[in-house]
């Protein structure tokens, strides 16, 4: 059973998207069950593959026995199992969340979700690039359905922007991913970085050309400057478990970035691309000023930590402008913090939407909330956790960022990253001062929220204690991915036994 460990975080959500899908007219609570044990038992797995990957073997599952070059394959090492150890942790807060009642706005929640973890788990675990691409579109096509989930003529007008600008994204990573095969016939990811070593002097230009679109691609999965215009309206208008999901989707992109510039284009295949080159760096920082710009200027609440999903998003790709271990640790600690709080302070802006009624998520005045000591006390919470001040974990995964600048890299890290968390702060103050403090006189507005909401809502965002109180062993796997992503070679060898023989 344990060799089979590997391939059960795609199966399991697989298995339950055909069976909530096939009883689409079925019971609520039948549908709610089958997500929530589905979610949970991604959960109990995922943690096996982390203590598995812990140990430092990579390990590979051939999927019908084909083994690499020639096979399907799926990869686990450190990266991919943190990833989707962290995918199933939001999962879990936001199924339970929709079960408070945001699944039945529509048809086929459930179903729709479980294909999207599908997809993601996929794309973390896969080490083919043809079938990165084809998990792409798998998580794609889900997230469009659950982006509409509920109507509206916002989710209408998001969604639109959204498919457009994927589906452009989509047919480059297609073109990029024939030109890759042309110039070194394999989709093998181990495969092509062993090839690249050695790659006639000809065909240097096709590959450059075919890596540099990838970096496109992954730009704007990522949303990088100036690939990152359909995250904030499509974040704040999708419904609040959606959202709470979409919190990963920036960071498969991340991912993929991650992956695919330490294994296939690093040194040791040749160098053909480099992350160093400085445009990268730079689009990061300004991504970083002006997600910091789109806080400051947010009038809605959903609207405002969308682009503190932004925010991350500059201060991640930094990470990797800095190509070192130490960076890559130190962003990936940051990674899962503010993966998992941004996603909860998703589901917590729904809950104060719902008690505050007409106002909704707007930064305006209104009634009291009935349950207002609870959710500002959380909200305070949340927002010293996601702006960065101690003691909790965004403070730690900034500083770890900003120890990893060498030299030059500190004279415009530090003060663009203190100065967003700075922005960040300013704006969650004003917006917790106007939902919370500033509130007309009259009776208490909303109703009680469901027991549910509160759970999932809390599941997530217990991440900022709980990454300080273990912030050793988190921060102890981390360095230890980064330093097995430096050295590419390991993967290489695992996959391709004979390619060590070679050299």
């Amino acid at each position: 059973m344990i060799q089979h460990l590997i391939v059960l975080p795609v199966v399991l959500p697989l298995v339950a998207g055909i069976l909530l899908l096939y009883q689409r007219q079925g019971l609520v609570r039948y549908k709610r069950a089958v997500s929530v044990v589905a979610s949970v038992l991604l959960l109990f797995v995922s943690i096996a593959l982390v203590n598995q990957a812990a140990s430092g073997d990579i390990t590979y599952y051939a999927l019908g026995d084909w083994q690499p070059p020639f096979g399907v394959v799926l990869v686990l090492d450190r990266l991919s199992a943190l990833m989707v150890l962290v995918t199933a942790i939001l999962a879990v807060g936001a199924v339970i969340f929709a079960c408070g009642g945001d699944d039945e706005k529509g048809s086929n929640f459930h179903g729709l979700f479980q294909w999207q973890l599908l997809g993601i788990n996929g794309a973390f675990l896969t080490g083919d690039l043809f079938n990165l691409f084809v998990f792409f579109e798998v998580l794609l096509l889900a997230s469009y359905a659950l982006l509409l989930h509920g109507g509206g003529k916002a989710r209408i007008q998001a969604s639109v922007h959204y498919v457009v600008l994927n589906l452009a994204g989509s047919s480059l990573f297609l073109i990029a991913v024939g030109i890759l095969y042309g110039a070194t016939g394999t989709l093998n990811m181990a495969d092509m970085a062993h090839k690249l070593a050695n790659l006639p002097a000809e065909r240097e230009g096709l590959v450059t050309a075919g890596a540099l679109m990838l970096l496109v691609v992954f730009g704007l999965k990522a949303a990088i400057l100036p690939l990152y215009f359909w995250l904030p309206r499509a974040y704040a208008a999708a419904p609040a478990p959606v959202a709470a999901l979409f919190a990963i989707m920036t960071k498969v992109g991340i991912y993929a970035i991650l992956r695919v510039y330490s294994l296939i284009f690093s040194d040791q295949a040749g160098g053909l691309v480099a992350l160093e080159q400085p445009w990268v760096w730079w689009l990061a920082l300004a991504t970083l000023a002006a997600a910091g710009v789109g806080v400051m200027a947010a009038r809605d609440l959903r609207l405002l930590i969308a682009y503190l999903v932004l925010i991350s998003v500059g201060t991640l790709l930094a990470g990797i402008g800095m190509r070192s271990p130490a960076a890559t640790s130190a962003l990936l600690y940051y990674l899962i913090h503010t993966t998992l709080i941004t996603g909860g302070l998703f589901l917590l802006a729904e809950m104060i939407g719902l008690q505050r009624g007409k106002p909704g998520t707007r930064i305006v005045k209104g009634r009291p909330l009935i349950q207002g000591n609870a959710l500002a006390i959380t909200f305070f919470i949340g927002a010293i956790a996601v702006a960065g001040l101690p003691p909790l974990s965004g403070a730690l995964g900034k500083a770890l960022m900003l120890n990893a600048a060498e030299g030059s890299e500190r004279v415009w890290l530090w003060p663009l990253l203190l100065l967003t968390s700075l922005a960040s702060l300013i704006a969650l103050s004003r917006a917790g001062s106007t939902l919370f403090w500033r509130s007309h006189r009259g009776s208490p507005s909303g109703s009680s929220l469901s027991r549910y909401q509160w759970i999932g809502m809390l599941w997530l965002l217990s991440a900022a204690p709980l990454m300080v109180i273990f912030a050793g062993p988190v921060s102890s796997y981390t360095q230890a991915t980064g330093e097995q992503l430096a050295n590419p070679q390991l993967l290489i060898n695992t996959l391709l036994p004979d390619a060590g023989d070679a050299q």
